[in-house]
Formats: structure tokens, sequence, C-alpha cells
């Protein structure tokens, strides 16, 4: 029966979140039971194409991200895939009509990876665009359960959000990025001279998408608000303990919280929730 394999992908997908994120994987253990699996869907799909070009460095990159792109929406027009983390995408894409150029933008923007080493204004905000605000935007899609008005409501926070989470990665994953990927990101920044002053012009921005964000947060549905706001607690305290440290450190040790922490962060976030004082 189908609805075994529909099981199986769904498994596939929530395991893969728990293997890659742990902050995310805490994040969805506070939405509400029906949104659980279109998260763990979504970012299932997300980290199929971050798998293909952060880290297949022995195998033939583009043509895998194209593959993974025809069988996506191949997946999507047939309503299955063998494939059980797309074919649980797709069964996400068709029930909540998630439209299908957030998708392609997601996709070029990986694809920007496999090519792209340093990054002007217009460039980066296309790759921000593609890599992270759209994902947010697929899970909006899910949050307000095809409500259109609600939708385009919470639109921006949403992009903000998703912007601000891409940007903290950016600093903690900045001296990988550089040595390892060959990837600058920052446009009109010197990774090789970086300084506190680019740190703290990268952080301000962060900072001002970061409450933006916060004000859409607190008008999400209830089903998710819970495990949003837990994710955007985690990212904050990310961000402080970067903000903290010179730019000289940040390019020489990957900055992070520990899990222990994280769980601290979890029980205290579920109190300001109660107490309605986010």
């Amino acid at each position: 029966m189908k609805e075994r394999f529909d099981t199986l992908s769904a498994t596939c997908s929530r395991e893969t979140t728990r293997l890659y994120s742990t902050s995310f994987s805490l994040g969805i253990l506070f939405f509400n039971k029906e949104v659980r699996n279109p998260i763990h869907a979504i970012y299932g799909f997300v980290r199929l194409a971050d798998e293909i070009v952060d880290s297949f460095h022995d195998y033939p990159k583009s043509l895998m991200l194209a593959e993974l792109k025809a069988d996506t929406f191949t997946a999507i027009e047939r309503g299955i895939s063998i494939n059980p983390v797309i074919n649980s995408f797709q069964q996400v894409v068709n029930r909540y009509k998630i439209e299908h150029h957030l998708i392609t933008q997601f996709l070029n923007s990986m694809e920007m990876d496999l090519g792209e080493q340093f990054y002007d204004a217009e460039k980066y905000d296309q790759y921000i665009m593609g890599s992270a605000q759209v994902v947010g935007l697929m899970c909006l899609h899910v949050f307000t359960n095809g409500n259109k008005d609600e939708f385009e409501r919470l639109r921006m926070p949403a992009m903000k959000l998703g912007s601000a989470f891409q940007k903290v990665n950016f600093l903690r994953d900045v001296n990988a990025d550089y040595q390892q990927l060959n990837r600058t990101y920052f446009p009109d920044v010197n990774l090789s001279a970086f300084s506190d002053e680019n740190k703290r012009a990268i952080e301000q921005d962060i900072l001002s998408e970061l409450n933006e964000a916060l004000e859409g947060i607190r008008e999400l549905p209830r089903s998710c608000r819970k495990g949003v706001y837990l994710a955007y607690v985690y990212y904050k305290k990310l961000f402080g303990k970067i903000a903290k440290v010179p730019a000289e450190k940040v390019m020489s040790e990957r900055i992070r919280v520990s899990n222990g922490h994280k769980f601290y962060l979890m029980f205290d976030s579920l109190v300001r929730y109660k107490l309605n004082v986010l």
C-alpha cells in the first residue's frame, strides 16, 4: 500500500532533520502534530540539495543537482517519487500549493554554489532570496494552511527570518566556507583581512532583520508559533555569542551553542511563550 511508503517517506525526512540539525528538530517538536511532518519534509528536501553542493566533492555535482531538480518536478507532477525524501516533499508541495517558482529559486541558489566564489551585492541578495527566504515562504504556506490573506500579511517577516538565519550561518561558518570551499558570500568584504568593522556592519544588518522577524513570529498561528520562536531564540543566542568575539576568532574557529544550552533555551522559550512575553 502506498500509505506504508508515505509513512516511510515521512520517517526519512524526520530522521534527516534530526541527524543534521538539533536546533530545528527541537523547534519542530514545539509545533502541533499536524505541522511537524510537512516541515520535516521541507527541511529534508533542502538538505538533499545542500549535501550535493557542500559535501559530494568527488562526484558530479552539477549532474546530480540537475537530476534532483528533474526528479523533484516529475514527482510533483506524478504525485509520487521512489526517493522517500522527495516523495514526502512533493506531498507537501501539492497539499499546501507551494508555488513552484520558490522551488526553482532555491535550486538556482544551490547551483550558484557550484560556480560562484565571490558575491557582489546583487548576487548576494539573489542568493539569500533563493537559499533562505524562499524556504521561509515554503514553511509559511504550511503554517497558514491555504489562508492567502494571512500568508501575504506574514510574507515579509518570514523572508526576514530566513534571511537572518542564513546570515548568522554565514558568520558562523565563514572560516570553513572561505578556507575549505573557497566561498565569500559577504559582498565587498575581503576575508583575508576580515575586520571587526566588517563584522559589525554584517551584525547590524542581521539584528535589524531579527527584530523585524520577531514581530511576525508574534502573529503566527498557534500551531507553529512556539516552534518558530524557539528557532529564533536559538539563532539569537548564537548571534549574541558571535557578536561578542572579535573577527579574528570568527575566522579561526566555529562558534556554537552547546546541546545542553539548547535544551535550556527550549524550556526558557516555553516559559516565555506561556507568559506571553515573546
